[in-house]
């Protein structure tokens, strides 16, 4: 990795999984008090406290906030892990990297949210959509911290579907980015060009990991969005999107490539003039597009009514929290020819009958713990333990 460490040295091992709360990082925050300056800047809706961590003494600010969206926990896993970093004395490049930057971390936006494993916050309002209106005492705590910290850059911390993949290929976009536009021509502005240096340098490190694996966003502009808004105010803003790699549903591979472009992305406002001339290069980076499914059953001979038809079967997992976990639940999406479609797990059936349990036909928005495939059971479930 571009971190010049090994990751298991500054992972956060009390954190795992996709279920990631406030209780989960409240004795994080009271170990790493000892090291940075650590205070609550307000209450969510539910009154739980939305927590700020600052880092270093440098004129260059960066900004950076996670879990916005309760249930995309990915990136808050991986500033844990960058603060493991930010902690040791010892490392090469740390001291001078905080003597040239502060960074100020917003670990859970959405406490809320976070501990109900929702995209919204209690108020049933998505955060990433209020920044004009700032309805939402959460919005308003990220736009007071924005107006006081005064950033130099953002980093808007989120985490995608499965669904995507990088470009019209059959590679997924397990790391995605996104400088915002700052009006409705998407012209790309100086300050644009700023963040565009930044993601074609994470770009470059990803590229050696999870080659074909990186996208990036449509640009569309929308000024209710957190990220535009910050790109109209001239502060260069970058969202990052924690996205799926192979037989990853924890996101544990995922937020070790999270923290690699997070270390990159530092060292590169760190110790270097970002000059706005990577446009050409960011540009090449393919856009993502909505082309996976989690499980693709091929060629599946299927009862419809008295006949027969050849089709494929399309398997997306919901997310349930179940106590203190996510669950994943099979549910046929979609059933028709798939073949500009791939899955991150294809089943072949070969023009075999396919049933579910007890021999029932299947059909679109059903759950399902599995097929059968010629009288050979395939367990969905299991596909992703």
């Amino acid at each position: 990795m571009a971190l010049e460490i090994k990751y298991q040295q500054y992972c956060e091992t009390s954190l795992f999984g996709r279920y990631i709360n406030a209780d989960h990082i409240i004795n994080l925050l009271k170990k790493h008090s000892a090291y940075f300056e650590i205070s609550v800047i307000g209450k969510s809706v539910l009154n739980e406290d939305i927590h700020f961590v600052k880092i270093g003494t440098g004129e260059k600010k960066i900004l950076m906030w996670s879990q916005m969206h309760g249930n995309e926990s990915t990136t808050t896993k991986a500033v844990f892990d960058l603060m493991n970093i930010m902690t040791d004395s010892e490392h090469p490049l740390v001291g001078k990297l905080l003597e040239t930057c502060t960074i100020g971390i917003i670990p859970m936006l959405s406490p809320d949210g976070s501990r109900s494993y929702t995209r919204l916050n209690a108020n049933q309002v998505d955060l990433n959509r209020d920044a004009q209106r700032l309805s939402q005492p959460e919005s308003r705590v990220l736009r007071a911290c924005f107006d006081n910290f005064q950033p130099s850059f953002c980093f808007n911390l989120h985490g995608q579907r499965t669904i995507f993949s990088a470009g019209a290929f059959n590679k997924p976009a397990t790391v995605s980015f996104l400088s915002p536009a700052q009006d409705n021509a998407c012209t790309v502005t100086e300050t644009r060009k700023k963040a565009m240096d930044i993601i074609v340098r994470m770009n470059e490190s990803l590229q050696n990991q999870i080659p074909n694996q990186v996208g990036i966003y449509d640009d569309a502009f929308n000024i209710h969005c957190v990220g535009d808004t910050f790109q109209t105010l001239e502060v260069p803003t970058i969202l990052f999107e924690a996205g799926h790699c192979h037989e990853d549903y924890h996101r544990e591979k995922v937020r070790a490539l999270i923290l690699d472009s997070l270390w990159v992305g530092l060292k590169e406002i760190a110790f270097n003039e970002i000059q706005g001339v990577g446009e050409e290069a960011y540009f090449k980076i393919p856009q993502n597009e909505k082309l996976f499914y989690d499980i693709i059953v091929r060629n599946a001979k299927l009862r419809k009514g008295e006949s027969y038809q050849i089709l494929d079967i399309a398997v997306q997992f919901e997310e349930r929290l179940d106590r203190d976990h996510i669950i994943f639940i099979p549910k046929i999406e979609k059933i028709a020819d798939l073949s500009g479609f791939f899955g991150h797990k294809e089943i072949e059936a070969h023009g075999e009958l396919v049933f579910t349990e007890n021999y029932k036909e299947l059909n679109e928005g059903v759950e399902i713990d599995f097929v059968l495939i010629n009288n050979k059971k395939h367990q969905l479930y299991e596909e992703i333990k």
